[in-house]
């Protein structure tokens, strides 16, 4: 689906590049979460695969064009979550969507039925200029669903939602996964990319400093412990013991039998454990 081979890129009037000679792929049905601190090179990288630069070096194909010779059916086939919508405040929702929708030349989803997936079908005709950032945010995840992409461009899809509403957004994600939409996910919240991609790439400082699947980086870079929290006499508690051989361990299933179990959980690398320890970065 997308394929970037030595892709750099310079902001005109800059002598640094903001993209380093980037190699990575997207295939198709997958999630990938392009994952960094501000000012990585996330939004600049999201940005050339949606069209938006086109003064760079190196091959960028998606969907099987090369993106300086991207023709108007491109946007057909792709939607597009900025983290900072923009829509028509003097309108309603139901406006908005539809004066969007009006602009592609193949049918388009239901708006009201985009509405009530996320929870805003009773806004339907309220005008935007009343609605709060999440609601905004909510919205703009309707626009970005309207013409059926088969390509999603997602930048900080929960940011300012509260636990249900994100929660919700990450759901219906993995509901259009399923139904095989490949997305490319921008974040720093590396508990999203956690919960929803099949695969994460670390950027810093326009360079791709690791890449891999959650599971294969939280088991390859975590211990191989099993902690245990337990009431003792007069407070809790706690013993490890190695995963190595767990169920053979007499201390271990002496522990078990002997007292009342708190808690028991491996001790394995967050996500954000792991950039840390490779960049030498924290995610701000």
């Amino acid at each position: 689906m997308i394929e970037v081979r030595d892709l750099r890129f310079t902001y005109p009037g800059n002598d640094t590049e903001t993209l380093k000679h980037l190699d990575f792929s997207v295939e198709d049905g997958e999630i990938l979460g392009f994952l960094g601190p501000s000012g990585a090179g996330k939004s600049t990288t999201q940005n050339v695969l949606i069209g938006i630069l086109k003064n760079y070096t190196g091959s960028v194909q998606v969907l099987g064009q090369e993106l300086r010779n991207v023709t108007p059916d491109y946007y057909e086939q792709v939607g597009v979550a900025f983290e900072f919508p923009n829509f028509y405040t003097k309108f309603t929702a139901l406006e908005n969507l539809n004066y969007f929708g009006a602009m592609y030349g193949n049918a388009t989803a239901n708006p009201f039925d985009l509405l009530e997936l996320v929870g805003l079908s009773g806004d339907a005709n309220t005008r935007v200029a009343n609605f709060s950032k999440g609601m905004r945010m909510r919205l703009n995840f309707c626009r970005t669903f309207l013409n059926h992409p088969k390509l999603v461009f997602l930048d900080e899809p929960t940011a300012g939602l509260d636990p249900v509403n994100a929660k919700r957004i990450k759901d219906i994600i993995l509901q259009k996964k399923a139904r095989g939409a490949t997305i490319f996910l921008t974040t720093h919240n590396m508990q999203v990319a956690d919960d929803l991609c099949d695969r994460v790439a670390f950027i810093v400082d326009g360079q791709i400093v690791l890449s891999d699947s959650p599971r294969t980086l939280k088991l390859r870079n975590g211990k191989r412990i099993v902690r245990v929290e337990y009431q003792g006499e007069t407070a809790s508690e706690s013993r490890e013991f190695s995963l190595d051989s767990l169920g053979e361990n007499d201390a271990f299933l002496s522990l078990l039998r002997s007292h009342n179990i708190q808690t028991i959980h491996t001790e394995e690398a967050t996500l954000e454990d792991i950039f840390i320890t490779t960049t030498g970065r924290r995610l701000i």
